[in-house]
């Protein structure tokens, strides 16, 4: 189904054939948990193993194998929550959570419920001009369950228990987003804020990060509505998509007289439509009820401490640090900062140059480059070496900008030092004045209707400029070339 007649009004309404309506969302994010091994075995949790390869007796669901918490995993956890702004509760349970699933060997899994590791915390997040407080409701642990695949040639259903046991941590947002943007915009905010803490790598194709979006739509200054919960989005961008429909079908449903019903809907990127799974479950469904096989945990504030004392910069810091320190805009500061090897990268450029010459450099040329060929900063042919090097001779004169340009073309497709390249092919910036007088002097003379019109059209000025630039193949220095022309052509 699709709203006929809804659209979304700039300030996130959706007009709908019989008036506005507000859209309420709130996020739950799994991610799992930077540890070599699972959350209560010493099971591996490399990524691309055989199947049923990475399983101990606990992850198989064996009787009789008592779980051991994996204290890693809750320094990271604590990490998480410090760099969410969030509260640490110093006394946690783990609970049995009961259902069943084939891929699930124990019949339950050992989450938390009442007494979550993290209580509320914020993230800021930025969006088409505005920053946005977004309240974090919780964060708590939680085992992974296998994997099922299905066969549909053969009619078979195959189980991998490779991913049984590897911690998560769930995030829960307030029910505070209300668009599709602001949704996307705070889930790139916090797999930021993870790979800033090496909590979590955030890599979402491979299922490292997993967003579950619970949708509802209310008259504006109404109570919140009933809400649909789809699962298991991958992408930052079916998460757009899966709000902007469900939120649409919502409000078409809504408009003809229908009820919405609690449920559980998965999202179909072919039709572009979320379509029903279950009805929705409550936590009294679950069974909750504390493990019996794990004591509660209990963390005492030096432990907290000592952690908070060795958290890195993050990336709201870093933003604004770059500003003061550098001297950029909040654009550029932004843009840098959305990742921590971008950020990196322009770090070990700035060293050498002004600020915004090495951020133009790597916003507009590296990262722009990198864009089109669709490459990531890892990958990119020119390191943050070869690039400090390059914008060094820019600011000691030794080349213009232009010449950068072409340095830059070969650097990235042969590689080499910036230096031995400008001196193998001759390209230094000529900076001898009595030089550069002699090829004004020439292109003046070539030019005498030019200078006529120079006293009525003072823009012409460029055109000298751009003459003697040619004629010393973008070698002279610009502001040489810029002050002699004036002198000679009398202009102040």
């Amino acid at each position: 189904m699709h709203c006929r007649a809804a659209t979304i009004r700039p300030d996130n309404f959706i007009v709908g054939a019989t008036g506005d309506w507000e859209v309420v969302i709130g996020l739950e994010v799994h991610a799992q948990v930077n540890s070599c091994t699972k959350l209560f075995s010493g099971a591996a949790t490399a990524f691309g193993g055989q199947p049923n390869n990475q399983v101990s007796l606990i992850d198989a669901g064996m009787p009789g194998v008592l779980p051991i918490i994996n204290e890693k995993c809750i320094e990271q956890a604590i990490r998480t929550g410090l760099g969410l702004n969030a509260r640490i509760n110093t006394y946690s349970v783990f609970e049995r959570k009961n259902y069943f699933y084939p891929d699930l060997p124990q019949g339950y899994q050992i989450s938390q419920n009442r007494y979550p590791i993290v209580g509320e915390g914020f993230v800021e997040i930025y969006v088409e001009g505005e920053v946005h407080k977004i309240g974090i409701e919780r964060l708590h642990l939680e085992q992974d369950a296998g994997k099922s695949m299905h066969d549909t040639r053969n009619e078979y259903s195959y189980v991998d228990l490779n991913r049984s046991g590897i911690a998560l941590m769930e995030i829960v947002s307030k029910p505070e987003l209300h668009s599709a943007k602001q949704a996307q915009a705070y889930v790139l905010k916090l797999r930021n804020i993870l790979r800033y803490l090496g909590t979590c790598n955030g890599d979402m194709e491979r299922g490292n990060l997993r967003t579950d979006v619970n949708v509802s739509v209310r008259r504006p200054g109404e109570a919140l509505g009933t809400r649909c919960e789809i699962k298991n989005l991958n992408s930052v961008r079916f998460i757009g998509k899966a709000i902007e429909a469900e939120s649409h079908r919502q409000v078409e449903l809504l408009e003809d007289g229908c009820k919405i019903l609690q449920e559980t809907r998965l999202f179909d990127p072919n039709s572009g439509y979320t379509r029903p799974m279950r009805s929705k479950e409550e936590a009294h469904d679950y069974r909750y009820f504390p493990d019996p096989d794990l004591l509660p945990l209990e963390l005492n504030e030096a432990f907290i401490e000592g952690l908070a004392a060795n958290l890195p910069e993050l990336p709201d810091s870093k933003f604004k640090r770059f500003k003061k320190e550098y001297g950029l805009t909040s654009y550029d500061a932004r843009v840098l900062v959305a990742e921590k090897r971008n950020a990196d990268y322009f770090e070990s450029v700035v060293g050498g140059c002004e600020g915004k010459l090495a951020a133009n450099w790597v916003i507009n040329d590296v990262f722009g480059r990198l864009n089109r060929e669709g490459l990531d900063i890892s990958s990119s042919p020119v390191s943050s070496d070869q690039l400090c090097s390059l914008l060094k001779l820019i600011t000691e004169g030794t080349i213009s900008g232009k010449i950068a340009k072409e340095i830059f073309e070969t650097l990235w497709s042969e590689g080499g030092n910036p230096a031995d390249i400008v001196s193998a092919r001759g390209l230094a910036q000529v900076t001898d004045t009595t030089q550069i007088e002699a090829i004004v002097d020439e292109v003046i003379k070539a030019n005498p209707m030019q200078v006529q019109k120079v006293d009525d059209n003072p823009k012409l000025l460029s055109w000298f400029v751009g003459q003697v630039m040619k004629a010393t193949g973008g070698k002279a220095n610009p502001r040489s070339v810029n002050k002699i022309v004036r002198k000679r052509l009398a202009l102040n």
